[in-house]
């Protein structure tokens, strides 16, 4: 049984989980290093009967799993995976799982780069150790508004700590009710509101069809030349070139962003050069907690697969599929 552990970019895979709990036959390869081109993707997991993938850092479509004829288990880090292409595997005959969470990893960070973003830590941190007292002036969260687009579980968590700061909260989504907003002490307006009112803009809506450039030049256009933008959510949520536009013009103050377009982000990607961006790299989920309650899910998942009642199945009808691949062994 060849398992293989994707884009364990901190090296801490082997310490999060209770891998010696692997059924006795298992070889496994955790991978420090993020492959994006398909054919070495396709080459280093060729042998593999079963690949856990970190949320969406490696993407699984059609073209790589029709190459991959001996994979049987697919297992994500949570419980949905935008990048796997779920359909194809359910075709193919290979059996998708997830995992639980743990933490508000996400909602947690979102309020340290806000905070970093108007307080200017990173740059006061930087000015100290250079030996510089005090450069900046940063800006208070009491009386400003916060517009959140999307007020899912994510959001209305962000409105509970927003309404301790003593800001006023407003909100928009597409199918967001004024029940919905009240019952997060938040309050529904039209999307031109949100960008136009706002003093910061943060965003947690899922990426689909639907959502992918839902912030584009013209919402950018709306906000104050003093406000803010942050997006944990997903990259293309936000049109990047005219995300890019508004900070080199300065049309809005600064963006704070933990997720991007491409991933990870290219060498000399123009986000690194401006001086009114705060990046991280996408580890919104990235915490102890959520790694133990990942790793330690799929250990779970591959036990339960090799005894031959797998669990938190995301494709349930592959498992009565003539198509179903034949278990390892």
């Amino acid at each position: 049984m060849n398992i293989s552990i994707l884009d364990d970019y901190q090296g801490v895979a082997p310490q999060m989980a209770e891998w010696s709990e692997l059924p006795a036959d298992a070889e496994l390869q955790i991978f420090l290093d993020h492959l994006a081109d398909e054919d070495a993707l396709v080459e280093r997991l060729k042998d593999s009967h079963i690949v856990m993938g970190m949320r969406e850092r490696t993407a699984f479509p059609r073209s790589v799993l029709e190459r991959l004829p001996e994979l049987r288990l697919l297992i994500t880090a949570g419980r949905r995976n935008a990048s796997f292409d779920v359909e194809a595997a359910t075709e193919l005959g290979i059996v998708v799982c997830g995992t639980d969470g743990e933490g508000e990893g996400p909602t947690e960070l979102t309020w340290g780069l806000i905070i970093g973003m108007l307080r200017r830590i990173p740059q006061e941190d930087q000015q100290t150790r250079k030996g510089s007292w005090g450069t900046t002036v940063g800006v208070g969260l009491k009386g400003k508004t916060l517009g959140l687009l999307g007020l899912g579980h994510i959001g209305s968590r962000v409105a509970r700590v927003a309404n301790a700061f003593d800001m006023n909260v407003i909100a928009w989504s597409q199918n967001l009710t004024a029940e919905r907003a009240a019952e997060c002490h938040a309050t529904l307006v039209d999307k031109d509101t949100l960008f136009t009112d706002s003093d910061i803009v943060s965003v947690h809506v899922r990426l689909s069809e639907r959502t992918k450039g839902l912030v584009g030049a013209r919402e950018l256009e709306l906000m104050k030349r003093d406000s803010y933008i942050v997006n944990i959510s997903r990259g293309p949520i936000i049109d990047e070139p005219a995300l890019l536009n508004a900070l080199r013009r300065h049309t809005i103050a600064g963006a704070a962003l933990d997720t991007f377009d491409i991933e990870p982000m290219p060498a000399g990607h123009p986000f690194l050069s401006l001086s009114n961006t705060l990046l991280t790299p996408h580890i919104g989920y990235v915490t102890e907690e959520g790694y133990k309650s990942f790793y330690g899910g799929v250990v779970e998942d591959i036990r339960a697969y090799a005894s031959g009642e797998p669990i938190r199945v995301i494709n349930p009808e592959v498992l009565e599929s003539s198509q179903l691949r034949k278990p390892i062994g």
